[in-house]
């Protein structure tokens, strides 16, 4: 006779005769088997591998899965509607032609409507290497929005990549709205308006972004070395601290500095380079250089390792 002993209150199957055999699973017959004395120690177990056998021969388009997709809490009734497809076979259709199994629920109009939002969601974070948590947050604020029909009038597609915008500074990791613009089909005023009304909509608010925020990434992407990174950061938030750049966006103010850093370093980088990856045009990093200039030696840190004098920096 089997017995079921609670180890730290955990149950477990063993054999009363050899308590420290490793039972074999017989899948086909359901049984759990002692290999010492070949007793059947449990019955009807439940088999959790698959329930179809895979041939290499087989076409790989074909979904022998028969479970459904997973469950999406963010759809009303969690997404579990049954869809019965369409019969092949004499028996499906009735003497007039009509097919006897019919779907009494299909998926309403506002459900597909978010499902097609999530996917634009997901192609655009993808497009930008965010993360899932990140595609999560972007969904949940586009179904509050969305249940709580406050921007009628407005696109899906702009309110999906305003939600994107705002769950990407809730979360830490901001990108500008040119950035977002890249990957969605929506104007940038277009998804500046909508990020208003669904900060305004849901009573929420997000931090104030800063130099910092996009320092990392900018300088990543220019394949400028930590040194020039660090030296940038330093040059960005001492000009904020002097107020040397009132009324200019953290964007344009990250871009001068690490336009002043590789300046002064081995690694020199032009306007146009820095321009194209900050989404700022030369312009707005000249006039911002402009400001910082005329207090350069009091804006790098002292261990900084000058390739090119604070005196010979250009003047633009």
């Amino acid at each position: 006779m089997a017995s079921t002993s609670r180890g730290d209150y955990i149950p477990k199957v063993q054999c009363p005769n050899h308590p420290e055999a490793i039972l074999v699973e017989d899948y086909r017959a359901g049984d759990m088997i002692c290999p010492e004395c070949g007793l059947v120690v449990g019955d009807r177990v439940i088999d959790v591998g698959s329930e179809w056998r895979t041939f290499t021969n087989e076409k790989e388009t074909k979904d022998p899965s028969r479970v459904g997709d997973a469950q999406n809490p963010l759809l009303n009734g969690g997404d579990l509607t049954t869809m019965i497809s369409k019969g092949t076979g004499a028996a499906s259709f009735d003497e007039f032609g009509n097919s006897k199994y019919q779907n009494r629920r299909t998926m309403s109009s506002s459900d597909r409507a978010m499902l097609n939002a999530f996917k634009e969601i997901t192609t655009m974070a993808d497009r930008i290497n965010l993360p899932r948590n990140i595609i999560d947050r972007t969904n949940n604020l586009f179904k509050q929005v969305y249940e709580q029909k406050s921007l009628k009038g407005r696109s899906n597609d702009a309110i999906a990549s305003a939600c994107l915008y705002i769950a990407c500074r809730q979360e830490g990791v901001p990108r500008t709205f040119k950035e977002i613009c890249a990957v969605s089909r929506i104007s940038k005023k277009e998804i500046g308006r909508c990020f208003k009304l669904i900060l305004k909509a849901l009573e929420t608010s997000v931090d104030l972004i800063t130099t910092g925020d996009f320092m990392s990434r900018f300088c990543s992407n220019l394949g400028l070395p930590k040194q020039v990174q660090m030296a940038a950061t330093y040059i960005a938030r001492k000009a904020v601290e002097l107020d040397l750049v009132p009324g200019r966006s953290p964007i344009s103010v990250a871009a001068a500095a690490i336009y002043m850093a590789s300046q002064a370093s081995a690694e020199k980088k032009t306007q146009k380079e820095i321009g194209d990856i900050a989404g700022v045009a030369d312009v707005t990093i000249r006039q911002s250089y402009r400001l910082i200039y005329p207090r350069a030696a009091d804006l790098f840190p002292a261990d900084f390792k000058f390739d090119t004098p604070v005196d010979k920096l250009p003047q633009l």
